[in-house]
């Protein structure tokens, strides 16, 4: 009989042979019967448990499609994404540094470009903070980060040093590095050099990341942060019943990585438990927009753009061709509209692995002839709405300015993409922004901050409907990993993930939408979290 039920809810099923039902049952993880009481009841006895869904809309349970669950070492440290100015990120490295004592690694995440509007990148803007030790700060997008100049001496970074691709230690005139790092190569240097999390204390995050991702609503992510050791944290994990998402995992292949590594890893495809599984392989092919690393067809009104994040895009294109010819699927981070086109260009000439597609990610910046290729070539265009968050409305935000008008009104054009009928995948890319899937769905149907009714709308023709949206979290990410038999709707057959809103997502105010309860998250058929109404 059936292990679970959930009785009296509304339930949107995304099924068009069913598309609403009050009742669905489960057992051993799967739906075995979906419907009203009179549906279900056969499937019941006293020993299945009876989950209450009055006053709860019921969705295929959220997944985030590109997202850092188990990059804990980059969040660590003071969290400085609600810094409105300098001074404000100054006082919190401050309270840090008093509260580990003189001499201790002073860390924080999140900073926002827009700080340095009228001000260097540099160690000038944390030195006084950080007082005479340590420090490094990591900006929102993971792609720049500043050192404290002890920092940079425990690096060994003194003077101009040598790294791959677009990554660099900057300069000033007089070969003495500023303390921007820019790229994860340049910024590698530094933190290797900072004292590592014990296995206990990286546990112990995962699982804190993972209680947060099922609060709100969340029942599988496809991580971008893999590595071989991943899969022995989520045997770990799964073994101890602290697994509560889903994970497809990607194992991170930089320009670093070298061939024979490459060719080590190719055995674990097939790796999985019964929540988890690889078979993934991630790239960069550029930067960011802000710090002009993004590849672009022409250069950005800098000066910058101009090169690709690998040395030499043919390696790239040979990696890519040795993963997809032992079956991973690829997924590759593009932000500019070059980046994007040379990604389509080696997809098409290396052919999809069996039984996936393969996936750009971000694609921030589209040109018009590009964007039927996804459809026609089979290609999912990976995005997050909620990066329109760091933009102006004046266009006074530095993606704006070096985009120019042209290129930054071809900005995430999920609404053309669906249109065209590519698959598209929604997603938040934390610890980058907020994983909230509410406040994503919410940028994607209103392209401005929710709750602002006054705010300028970006590029509004590219708004999703909320039926959209919720496909995006739900369907166009089980499509976009091959698992559409399975997963995104709740049918007969299909994976126990649910979850509950205090009211329908689709239908409700979208500028409402970021406050509505998360009341219900089921995994597996496993409640994993229950809110208040």
């Amino acid at each position: 009989m059936a292990d679970g039920v959930i009785l009296g809810a509304s339930i949107l099923t995304l099924d068009p042979r069913q598309p609403r039902a009050s009742a669905v049952a489960f057992r051993d993880g799967v739906v075995v019967a979906v419907g009203d009481w009179s549906a279900v009841r056969a499937e019941c006895d006293a020993r299945t448990e009876r989950i209450d869904g009055t006053g709860t809309v019921v969705t295929p349970g959220l997944v985030d499609a590109h997202l850092h669950p188990f990059w804990v070492d980059v969040v660590a440290g003071v969290d400085l994404s609600d810094c409105g100015r300098l001074e404000e990120v100054s006082d919190k490295l401050a309270a840090e540094r008093d509260r580990l004592g003189d001499g201790a690694w002073v860390r924080g995440w999140g900073l926002d470009y827009a700080l340095f509007k009228d001000a260097d990148i540099g160690c000038g803007a944390i030195e006084e903070a950080a007082g005479d030790g340590p420090a490094l700060v990591t900006f929102f997008d993971g792609h720049t980060a500043i050192a404290s100049r002890r920092a940079l001496q425990l690096a060994g970074i003194t003077g101009p040093v040598e790294l791959s691709g677009s990554a660099e230690a900057v300069i000033d005139e007089s070969g003495r590095p500023t303390g921007e790092l820019r790229e994860e190569a340049a910024i590698a240097r530094v933190v290797e050099v900072i004292p590592s999390l014990t296995d206990a204390e990286r546990y112990a995050k995962v699982v804190e990341v993972q209680r947060m991702l099922n609060g709100f609503g969340l029942t599988g992510v496809h991580a971008m942060d893999g590595n071989p050791g991943t899969f022995d944290l989520l045997r770990e994990l799964e073994a101890n019943g602290d697994l509560t998402t889903r994970a497809i995992v990607s194992f991170w292949q930089s320009p670093e990585t070298g061939f024979d590594e490459l060719e080590r890893r190719l055995p674990f495809r097939r790796e999985r438990g019964r929540l988890w599984r690889g078979g993934v392989a991630k790239f960069f092919l550029d930067g960011v927009v802000e710090t002009g690393t993004a590849w672009l067809l022409a250069p950005d009104s800098r000066g910058a753009g101009t090169q690709p994040f690998w040395e030499d895009p043919k390696r790239y294109g040979a990696a890519v061709a040795r993963y997809a010819g032992a079956g991973f699927q690829c997924v590759t981070h593009a932000i500019g509209d070059r980046a994007v086109r040379e990604v389509l260009d080696v997809y098409k000439a290396v052919g999809a692995a069996k039984g996936h597609m393969h996936r750009v990610e971000h694609v921030e910046t589209l040109q018009d002839v590009d964007l039927p290729r996804f459809a026609a070539e089979g290609v999912v265009a990976s995005q997050q709405p909620i990066h329109l968050q760091w933009r102006q409305a004046d266009g006074s935000d530095e993606w704006t300015v070096r985009l120019g008008p042209d290129r930054a009104a071809r900005a995430w054009r999920f609404g053309d993409l669906l249109a065209s009928g590519a698959t598209v995948a929604l997603g938040s890319d934390w610890p980058v922004a907020s994983c909230d899937p509410r406040l994503g769905m919410a940028w994607a149907r209103l392209r401005r901050r929710p709750g602002d009714r006054e705010a300028v709308a970006f590029e509004p023709r590219q708004r999703l409907t909320g039926a959209q949206t919720l496909a995006g979290y739900t369907i166009g990410n089980a499509v976009a990993v091959g698992e559409q038999a399975v997963s995104g709707r709740v049918a007969v057959g299909f994976r126990a993930d649910f979850t509950g809103f205090g009211e329908d997502p689709v239908a409700c105010d979208a500028d409402a939408l970021p406050q509505v309860p998360i009341t219900l998250t089921v995994v597996d058929g496993r409640v994993v979290h229950r809110g208040a109404e």
